[in-house]
């Protein structure tokens, strides 16, 4: 009797839970392609170059950029967007290379 009791308990549990996993995961989608189309949709970042990571609404943005500005601008982007709690900017400003100097 004992064991039933406890295991109903369990179940309601997992029911009861289950849900908010559920909802906190498409929300991590949501954020994630918003995030993905404003950064694609602008014409300086245009995304092509930024990997999207989120979990838990917070956003972890990867990858290569030509340009400071861009990492920055990305950034400021992604902190629009609604249900992002922090952004981890991980990007990385390739460096130029230097002309060659002529024969």
């Amino acid at each position: 009797m004992r064991a039933l009791a406890v295991s109903l308990m369990l179940t309601a549990l997992l029911v009861v839970g289950l849900p908010t996993a559920a909802a906190q995961g498409s929300s991590d989608d949501r954020i994630y392609d918003q995030v993905r189309l404003r950064l694609a949709a602008d014409r300086d970042v245009k995304g092509g170059a930024i990997q999207v990571e989120v979990h838990d609404g917070v956003v972890t943005l990867t990858g290569t950029l030509k340009e400071e500005k861009q990492k920055i601008k990305a950034e400021r982007i992604t902190r629009k967007v609604k249900g992002v709690k922090k952004v981890v900017n991980q990007l990385q400003v390739e460096l130029k290379q230097p002309p060659r100097p002529g024969p």
